[in-house]
């Protein structure tokens, strides 16, 4: 589980809360800070859309991988209309759950958008995972789960 995250409820885009321990135990998240109004946050939404897919959806074994979005969006609406838009299956936190605010402060988010890969303990991997995905593409998974010390039998 990931720790930062403990305790927490998760929705889906389709509005389904999910249990953070449960969705995210043994896994190599990402916090996806962005939000909809943001045009770089548009731009690399469909990429990771593409990334998340071929690890997770579109694989045989899906690896230990998961998004969670954490919005920067102005209202619940914009969240929502992002999500269904451009998002992939993936994770987020509630738009009214005040602890968004938390993880900016604690990641040191201060432009979106900002993909922060973190171990279970919410220790930071990279805060380069945007850059990462673009230069390196699924290539730079592999060395996230080897720093992020999960189980895995991934070999993308």
């Amino acid at each position: 589980m990931v720790d930062v995250l403990a305790g927490r409820r998760l929705v889906t885009r389709e509005g389904a809360a999910v249990e953070a321990e449960v969705a995210l135990q043994n896994k190599v998240v990402a916090l996806y800070f962005a939000a909809g109004r943001c045009a770089p946050s548009r731009d690399f939404t469909p990429l990771l859309c593409d990334f998340y897919a071929a690890l997770v959806g579109e694989a045989r074994r899906p690896a230990p991988f998961e998004v969670v979005f954490v919005s920067a969006d102005g209202s619940a609406q914009e969240m929502l209309d992002f999500m269904l838009e451009l998002h992939g299956a993936w994770l987020a936190l509630p738009f009214h759950d005040p602890y968004r605010h938390e993880l900016k402060k604690r990641y040191n988010v201060t432009a979106t958008p900002k993909l922060v890969i973190v171990k279970q303990s919410g220790e930071v991997i990279t805060s380069k995972g945007r850059k990462q995905i673009r230069e390196r593409g699924l290539a730079c998974f592999q060395s996230w789960v080897e720093a992020a010390d999960v189980f895995q039998n991934f070999s993308g």
